[in-house]
């Protein structure tokens, strides 16, 4: 038969997009993928953040027992720590989403997230519910169950709290919930309108653990062998996993590979306990689908679905794997009469997948430029190579009503063009779909119900259709960005829409201090092309107007990448001097509908696809009583805060010290030094820097060292202090936790700055972590805390005299504090590192 292969694309805009390199697939992979079509059984793990999951079952219930294996992770991991960079809340949860979909990549499972906020370590799922709220959660979980239709749900941590954070016993308690309320109708009604039906799981497994102190585990309990080699990958699933857990680099998560027999452990939850198979009562062929009357799986007949799976698995060549065409289109057809729409169209798309790596079909549509803008033009490239077929004649790509055609196709030859559009107007500046609407303060707010689960937004894309022997095909790529690195070689990143023009204050944070007013700037920075005149609007508080007065500015004529800069005399409103926000937007003069009050943000790290997305034109401005004493601090880089940038703002001079710098004649100029957090364990050089650092003190300075962990994880590289102490995994995590003077008379609450309880108000997320215990009696303790339930702790804060000089262990947090523009946390922060040794007061 003539084999016909025709082309047709349509251009799709949606948001951010995954950034990588167009995967190709070796026929060993191959052949995996089809033995799988004949496996119709699905697995669903649940656990409470990136890194929970456990890599090694995921890979081995993929690969191995080649399930279709997801990963739910209730939150996205926001409050957690980073040891690349200084991003924390939401920019941290977008780089540790980006982590978490490699790691799928990697370990052949899915990805999916509820609605939950990380907002930061809990003690109790009871705070946990009260801050993303119960009912909202416990929704997501179900919707996903009902769509991903699991036959085992499996948690990761147990009801009982022994996985010692808040967060995963919820994880563990909702998943228990939506277990039964995925079955039941009158649960979450409204979204079997949406084409999702009922769903009961055949079980629910907790897969137990021996980690951090904790083994609940036990020789009675449901065990599975997961260290099997797989000669068809070439790896163990222990080696799979190690790749995977490795992608949480912002974690410090990387591991070595383990070899060789490793059994994980289950114990049953609800519903059937197991005896031999994760899947015991489950059919997981062809005939779990010949229930209701349906005949799918036919004994003798030619067409019967696992036949013909099992023909061309028989019959697949390494060499050339394009001969296995025929029997897949209509391997295909025969799936398209399966009556089952869940596994009818996962199937399909197993199969299609299967179809366009079997014949080294490449096809990609890039752009040379990261950005596009609504209104102007975007050159698309486009890319079809039929690397493995002699059969494809031609290729139609119709864009904006309009055919480019592919002439003569032939065998690996690149058949290249291009066209060019305009981006219509009204299409939407690039944003993660949980980020289009405000958040509340414990969870995201999304109005698509059908969006909720999903790891990212849908990206740009074309659609690829196909005539193959006679029937079409769809395939779909991203419209990526691709550009050449003259280190790292050939590069993809997404393409981002960027609204026509930006607007944005100067700064986040505005400090005042030793005035009534400041003069703030707002700038507005084109993207488009062409030439337009802009309205700016800036909504700011006023000395005499309550709550704030609007300022308008005409803009005329601006051309791209043009930047102005408007000025703004801002005033308090009251005499209380609260903090405020200032507010921006502009507008096209002429087509007042085009409009934007945000400007852009980017993350960009090796490991994972450049971030772009939109963030709200405000500025916060704290009015803050401070005084300080002294001029120029040193600071260490730890694992990355913004504490320089504060200390800035505060109004000293700031050095970023490295190795080198550490000697006692170079140290001696600063009237205090400040380590970064985790600086300790980032950096064995400290070790050999802790003589010079001693004796620094010891000659009058100070040093402030913020918190340090001391885990498998993040272990203490270096001796920190003049005497003993150990560090603890203690917290407060209750931001509101009544904070006790346990000596009122020190400095520290005195000097320069009178310290009051009104300065702990206003604390986000937590107030302390990871308190100094076991500590020598030289130390005083300043402060006491305690969460809710617990006993009063007083290792968050502990200063000791040494020499001339004074040392601080601080666990109190103010990396998150100073940032968020807590006054009282600056007031705090200069009262720990007041030296006047250089006599220079404020």
């Amino acid at each position: 038969m003539n084999k016909i292969f025709t082309v047709f694309l349509t251009l799709f805009f949606y948001g951010v997009s995954d950034a990588q390199t167009p995967r190709s697939y070796t026929s060993s992979e191959i052949l995996l993928q089809i033995k799988k079509l004949n496996v119709l059984g699905s697995v669903l793990y649940i656990a409470a953040h990136p890194d929970d999951e456990n890599t090694r079952l995921l890979s081995w219930l993929a690969n191995e027992k080649l399930y279709r294996t997801g990963y739910l992770s209730l939150t996205r991991g926001d409050g957690g720590q980073n040891l690349i960079g200084d991003e924390q809340g939401v920019d941290l949860g977008l780089i540790r989403t980006q982590e978490l979909l490699s790691a799928r990549r990697i370990d052949g499972a899915e990805q999916f997230f509820s609605r939950a906020f990380d907002f930061g370590f809990s003690k109790s799922p009871e705070e946990a519910f009260r801050f993303w709220g119960h009912d909202k959660i416990l929704s997501d979980v179900v919707w996903v169950i009902r769509k991903f239709k699991p036959d085992v749900i499996i948690t990761r941590f147990p009801t009982t709290g022994e996985g010692g954070h808040g967060h995963h016993t919820a994880s563990a308690i909702l998943a228990e919930e939506a277990f039964e309320a995925a079955a039941d109708p009158t649960k979450f009604p409204e979204q079997l309108k949406l084409g999702v039906s009922t769903w009961q799981a055949k079980r629910l497994l907790w897969n137990t653990f021996n980690f951090g102190g904790t083994n609940t585990q036990n020789e009675n309990q449901f065990k599975l062998d997961c260290g099997d080699f797989n000669p068809i990958l070439g790896k163990s699933y222990g080696e799979i996993a190690a790749a995977s857990r490795s992608q949480h680099k912002s974690q410090g998560f990387g591991v070595p590979a383990q070899r060789g027999s490793i059994t994980e452990y289950f114990r049953t939850i609800k519903g059937d306990k197991p005896e031999n198979s994760l899947m015991d009562g489950v059919n997981t062929g062809w005939d779990r689908l010949l229930f209701g009357g349906q005949l799918v799986s036919r004994p003798v007949n030619e067409d019967n679905v696992q036949r013909l799976i099992d023909s061309i698995y028989k019959n697949f060549s390494v060499e050339h794997p394009e001969r296995s065409l025929e029997q897949l289109v209509r391997l295909y057809t025969r799936i398209e009469s399966v009556p089952d729409p869940y596994w009818r169209e996962q199937k399909l798309g197993e199969v299609k997948k299967i179809m366009e790596n079997s014949c080294g079909l490449f096809i990609e549509a890039t752009v040379n430029k990261p950005f596009a803008v609504p209104g102007d033009s975007l050159s698309i490239n486009m890319v079809v190579n039929p690397r493995l077929s002699s059969d494809i004649i031609n290729a139609d790509a119709k864009l904006d009503n309009t055919y480019v055609i592919f002439d003569q196709l032939k065998k690996n030859v690149n058949a290249q063009k291009s066209y060019t559009m305009l981006v219509p107007a009204d299409t939407k500046p690039t944003q993660p779909y949980w980020l289009e609407q405000p958040m509340d303060k414990g969870s995201f707010n999304v109005s698509d119900q059908r969006l909720i689960g999903k790891g990212e937004s849908d990206p740009w894309s074309i659609d690829f259709s196909m005539m193959i022997l006679d029937k079409e095909f769809t395939f779909t790529r991203p419209v990526r960005y691709k550009y050449t690195d003259p280190v790292k070689g050939e590069l993809y990143q997404p393409l981002n829409i960027l609204p026509v023009a930006e607007i944005k204050p100067e700064q986040d944070l505005y400090l005042l201090t030793k005035r009534d007013s400041l003069l703030a700037r707002l700038l507005v920075m084109p993207n488009t092309t062409s030439k337009k005149a802009y309205q700016v609007t800036a909504t700011v508080p006023d000395l005499s107007v309550k709550p704030g007065k609007t300022r308008k500015f005409e803009l005329n004529e601006l051309k791209k990448e043009e930047t102005r800069y408007l000025p703004l005399q801002v005033g308090y409103p009251n005499l209380d001097k609260e903090p405020f926000t200032i507010s921006a937007s502009l507008a096209d003069k002429m087509n007042p509908r085009i409009s934007s009050g945000t400007y852009r943000r980017t993350i960009s790290y090796d490991h994972i696809p450049s971030i772009v997305y939109q963030v709200a034109a405000t500025s916060k401005s704290v009015y803050l009583d401070l005084k300080t004493e002294g001029d120029l601090v040193g600071y260490i880089p730890g694992a990355g805060d913004k504490i320089p940038e504060a200390l800035q703002q505060m109004g000293y001079r700031v050095v970023v010290l490295k190795e080198s710098d550490l000697n006692p004649g170079y140290l001696k100029q600063f009237d205090a030094i400040v380590t970064g957090v985790r600086a300790y364990n980032m950096h064995d050089w400290l070790n050999k820097a802790y003589d010079g650092l001693m004796q620094y003190v010891k000659e009058g300075g100070v040093l402030l060292v913020q918190y340090n962990t001391n885990n498998s994880i993040g272990p203490v590289r270096a001796k920190i202090s003049p005497y003993p102490f150990n560090i603890s995994r203690n917290r407060i995590t209750d931001e509101e936790a009544k904070v006790n003077f346990l000596l009122p008379d020190h400095p520290a609450l005195n000097t320069p700055n009178k310290i009051t309880e009104k300065d702990f108000d206003g604390w986000i997320q937590e107030r302390s972590t990871y308190h100094a215990e076991k500590i020598d009696s030289n130390y005083q303790r300043i402060l006491s805390m305690k969460d809710p339930g617990e006993t009063e702790q007083d290792g968050s804060l502990i200063i000791t005299n040494y020499g001339k000089g004074r040392f601080i262990y601080s666990g109190l947090v103010f990396f998150r504090e100073l940032p968020a523009g807590v006054p009282g946390a600056y007031r705090l922060f200069a009262n720990l590192i007041a030296n006047n040794r250089s006599k220079y007061v404020k």
